[in-house]
């Protein structure tokens, strides 16, 4: 990879397009601060534990916490050409075959959607805003309060709509790819803060009358995380680029004096062909009924039943991962199904006088394509399960208890002389360790995003490079 960037930092072309987009995201990256009047969002994301919000906090790196002007980030754009693709599936001869034959017209109304997605989120996001008391007295009270929400909801349309058009200059005059390339700088925008805790959580065991101990087991747990983070990227980026390759032989024949066909070839089917797509629709339903109850002040915290049964089908509770895992594989096998065509794929090896040694074309090829991509599907599919699950159980039931008990001298009880002079220092650092642990929520489906977002820009680059390489052809 650092070798086809250095390459692509010496065409001048290439160069070129790197440095604009580079402009592009220094720009975005100056939105994200950028306030909305009337607002005052100090302390807001500690209200988004275990919702859909949550997950869309993220996406925005942190923006939909703080209530600036990107806080919708990219979602409405997701949201709206998600949308528009599975009205693809249900309507191929308009929708599918607009979005096959006028890329141009599908742009435009994908750009509408989202403008509409965006005035929808917006108004639920005020609200939203209004009931946590994040809004200044003026916009709340008084006649013209309504004139205050249509400037807040306005400036959050505005900026999602430019979000919008910032990731159409990248795809226009960039590198390409300009939703996926903002959303990768929003994730990646929340690792300096990560790693500054993860220090902190280091340093400061050094205040302690028994330093030695505390500082070995702080230092043993970051380099556990940070093996644990590398092991999860070299795994990704392997399972990424894994597929299984069908043989596919083309018959011989004769065009004029010329023969045609007759060489060997092979049928690429991915391993992780969904990428991310069916954990953010597993996500999106299994955070439905938390994301009301919080919308409806109900937490966990809740003396009352309700509170228990948030507690219950929380982040934090057992039932929710388990009913994520099913919904990751179910939609994986959906989306699965309407990207990917084994008839058709069949129908055209046929008519390319393409075949699989030892199966008949036709039906055949299609029942073997078939049966062969619900195995890669099954096994890709709990790979994003395992991926997304996992670190939402390691963090609340496994992370977090073990940091805490480290911290409060669970481990090392009896050392300190006086534990009581040491309770204000021990609540910040078990406030540090539950910020370090909510790293691993919804960790994994972040680093599959980064991950494949990288791995495809460089792809892309790889292809302009050999675009652009023409004594390689010459020779």
């Amino acid at each position: 990879m650092l070798q086809t960037l250095k390459n692509a930092w010496r065409t001048k072309e290439i160069r070129s397009k790197l440095i604009f987009t580079f402009i592009i995201l220094l720009l975005y990256r100056i939105g994200t601060v950028v306030p909305v009047p009337f607002v005052d969002a100090s302390n807001f994301a500690a209200s988004f534990q275990g919702t859909i919000l949550e997950y869309m906090d993220i996406l925005s790196g942190g923006e939909l916490g703080a209530a600036t002007l990107f806080a919708l980030g990219v979602s409405p754009y997701i949201n709206a050409s998600i949308v528009l693709q599975l009205l693809g599936v249900v309507f191929p001869n308009s929708i599918g075959a607009m979005a096959k034959n006028d890329k141009k017209k599908m742009g435009f109304v994908t750009r509408l959607v989202t403008i509409g997605l965006a005035i929808v989120t917006a108004i639920g996001y005020y609200f939203l805003l209004s009931r946590a008391g994040m809004l200044s007295p003026a916009a709340t009270v008084g006649g013209m309060s309504w004139f205050y929400a249509i400037v807040i909801i306005t400036c959050y349309v505005a900026g999602a709509s430019l979000i919008m058009w910032l990731a159409d200059r990248i795809n226009e005059r960039g590198i390409g790819n300009g939703i996926s390339i903002i959303l990768f700088a929003n994730i990646i925008s929340t690792l300096p803060s990560q790693l500054y805790n993860l220090g902190m959580l280091v340093v400061n065991t050094f205040s302690y009358e028994n330093p030695v101990w505390y500082a070995i087991v702080a230092i043993l747990f970051a380099l556990v995380f940070i093996a644990l983070l590398i092991a999860s990227v070299v795994f990704v980026v392997f399972i990424t680029g894994s597929e299984r390759r069908i043989p596919i032989q083309y018959a011989k024949k004769n065009v004029g004096r010329k023969m045609y066909g007759g060489q060997s070839t092979h049928l690429p089917i991915k391993l992780n062909m969904t990428g991310v797509m069916p954990v953010i629709f597993a996500s999106s339903i299994v955070s439905i009924i938390p994301t009301i109850l919080a919308l409806c002040g109900v937490t966990s915290e809740t003396e009352s039943g309700w509170g228990v049964f948030a507690a219950i089908i929380g982040s934090d509770g057992f039932i929710y991962p388990i009913v994520f895992f099913i919904l990751i594989i179910a939609f994986a096998y959906f989306y699965t199904t309407i990207t990917f065509n084994p008839i058709e794929v069949a129908n055209n090896l046929k008519m390319n006088g393409g075949a699989i040694p030892g199966i008949r074309q036709g039906r055949p090829t299609s029942e073997h394509i078939s049966k062969i991509l619900n195995k890669i599907t099954l096994a890709g599919a709990l790979f994003l399960s395992i991926i997304a699950v996992v670190p939402i159980i390691a963090g609340p039931h496994l992370i977090k208890p073990l940091l805490q008990w480290i911290l409060e001298g669970g481990m090392f009880e009896g050392w300190m002389d006086d534990p009581a002079t040491y309770k204000n220092y021990l609540d910040q650092l078990s406030t540090q360790a539950r910020s370090l642990s909510s790293v691993f929520t919804f960790g994994g489906t972040s680093l599959i995003i980064v991950v494949g977002v990288a791995l495809e820009t460089f792809r892309d680059l790889e292809a302009q490079l050999t675009m652009r390489n023409y004594k390689g052809f010459l020779n």
